[in-house]
């Protein structure tokens, strides 16, 4: 599945949509590294492992892995092929487990997706970053590589399930290395700082509008 993902499925994309790539050869083609994106659309987490010149695992939902029957069986095969890990958002300890998660990939010497914002963007601004990035970055001492997209709200709207056909650009940055704060992971002060550095390089590869706040979707009471 995952050869036929990487070698048929990638370029019938790639010759369908036709995106934009810039700054793919700043991606380190061995060890581990985080790529942190802002988050236009659903089809974000498809999008970045077809154009980067290495495999990358994101978190996925659990419940798309406990389908039953034959479909079940193959969408839950078909999404570990595109590096999905499975995490269960509705626990209490989720956001432990999405760190451990995304640990685990890393210290395997891998590459892993997030998008620090936390979710997708409503008002096409991107909003202050959750510092989980610059734990993992801290704690496993990946460089992060900073990723803006461009098009993919296009692509697939907010409410849409068919793709459509629609500019897309993808632009990664240089590579961050936090290095220099080795073994100050424990300060909050220290993972902000190095949450607004990502933040600042992903805005400026995006180009969109920054707002130092969270993300708060419609109907949603601000954070304590």
């Amino acid at each position: 599945m995952h050869l036929l993902i990487r070698w048929f499925l990638a370029p019938l994309v790639k010759l369908i949509y036709r995106p934009t790539v810039h700054g793919a050869d700043r991606v380190p083609r061995t060890g581990p590294v985080i790529l942190a994106a802002n988050h236009r659309a659903a089809v974000d987490t498809a999008v970045i492992p077809i154009v980067t010149p290495r495999p990358v695992s994101f978190l996925g939902k659990a419940e798309y892995f406990t389908g039953t029957g034959l479909k079940g069986r193959l969408v839950a095969r078909f999404l570990s092929a595109l590096g999905y890990i499975p995490v269960d958002r509705g626990n209490a300890k989720a956001g432990l487990a999405a760190l451990d998660a995304g640990r685990g990939v890393l210290e395997a010497g891998d590459a892993f997706g997030i998008y620090p914002e936390g979710t997708r963007s409503l008002d096409g601004r991107l909003h202050r970053g959750h510092t989980g990035v610059a734990a993992l970055a801290l704690r496993t001492g990946a460089v992060v590589v900073p990723v803006g997209l461009a098009g993919t709200e296009h692509v697939q709207p907010v409410g849409k399930r068919v793709p459509r056909v629609a500019p897309v650009t993808v632009r990664f940055g240089e590579p961050l290395d936090f290095s220099r704060y080795e073994g100050l992971e424990s300060s909050a002060v220290i993972r902000r700082a190095v949450t607004d550095e990502i933040m600042d390089a992903i805005a400026r590869l995006s180009g969109q509008e920054y707002v130092d706040r969270y993300h708060r979707r419609p109907g949603e009471r601000p954070a304590a």
